[in-house]
């Protein structure tokens, strides 16, 4: 039997995680497991691992990176209790060679023991502390996906991987601008602060009303259009990369973890 979205939204985030792994939710997961960190999910072969860390180390604003299995494991053990990777994402999008090849809710038979998962921060994080603060979120309210926009801010190339920042957009009543701001700058493993509010011309996005993934969402006459950091971002630079397979979350759709909203989660990344 098929769950709805607001059937889960008092959910806990394990409940959440298990309809999810049973199939019976394959939808998007902004506004639900209230309290908990949401992940992005990209999984590579591992030839294309070093690489891939070295690109979230040199943009950690869209690429977060708070989790990594071991080679060949399927399991997040330091993001919580019994979270697999080829089962706890409602919807996964499968890439070969940097072209989408389909989309699926389970990934057990394509997984190898050659594969690396990599979970990244998502915004989705901090919106249930925007809410209440007293922040509507229109695709939360309406039951839609977040919009996301490739932009003409460039990342940082590492190996085969670069391409545009993408971004999430929210409007934001005018007035609560700097609120919204500070709230998102104490998420630093989730974006963080927007890196642009106003004119979306300025980071090179020609339309609000056609995102390149999720669900158009209106500007009202007292509000301003806010970016964060997105990421999707990933995605966008396997298209480059081009690996012969690579596994991520369908945009909008994200892990959920056991870990608490506000934690310090600390990025594994090395330095240097």
């Amino acid at each position: 039997m098929k769950n709805s979205f607001e059937q889960l939204r008092q959910n806990s985030q394990t409940d959440v995680r298990s309809k999810i792994r049973s199939g019976s939710y394959c939808d998007h997961t902004s506004g639900l497991a209230q309290g908990f960190l949401q992940a992005n999910v990209v999984i590579l072969e591992k030839s294309y691992a070093y690489n891939f860390i070295k690109f979230c180390e040199r943009n950690r604003k869209p690429c977060p990176l708070v989790g990594v299995t071991q080679i060949g494991s399927p399991y997040l053990h330091t993001l919580g209790t019994d979270i697999d990777i080829r089962t706890d994402v409602p919807s996964y999008n499968i890439y070969r060679y940097g072209v989408l090849d389909d989309t699926i809710t389970d990934i057990t038979t394509l997984w190898t023991d050659q594969m690396v998962g990599f979970a990244l921060g998502c915004s989705f994080t901090f919106e249930h502390e925007l809410i209440r603060a007293g922040i509507p979120i229109w695709h939360i309210d309406n039951d839609r996906t977040v919009p996301m926009f490739k932009t003409s801010i460039k990342t940082i190339q590492a190996g085969p991987f670069f391409g545009p920042m993408v971004v999430s957009m929210r409007a934001v009543p005018i007035k609560k601008l700097a609120m919204v701001r500070a709230i998102s700058a104490n998420f630093q493993m989730a974006h963080g602060a927007p890196v642009h509010w106003g004119n979306p011309a300025d980071i090179g996005i020609a339309d609000l009303n056609a995102p390149d993934w999720g669900d158009p969402s209106p500007i009202g006459d007292c509000e301003i259009a806010v970016f964060w950091a997105c990421g999707v971002t990933p995605q966008a630079a396997i298209l480059q990369a081009k690996p012969k397979i690579s596994i991520t979350h369908k945009p909008g759709r994200m892990l959920i973890t056991d870990i608490a909203e506000d934690a310090e989660v600390p990025s594994i990344l090395t330095t240097g």
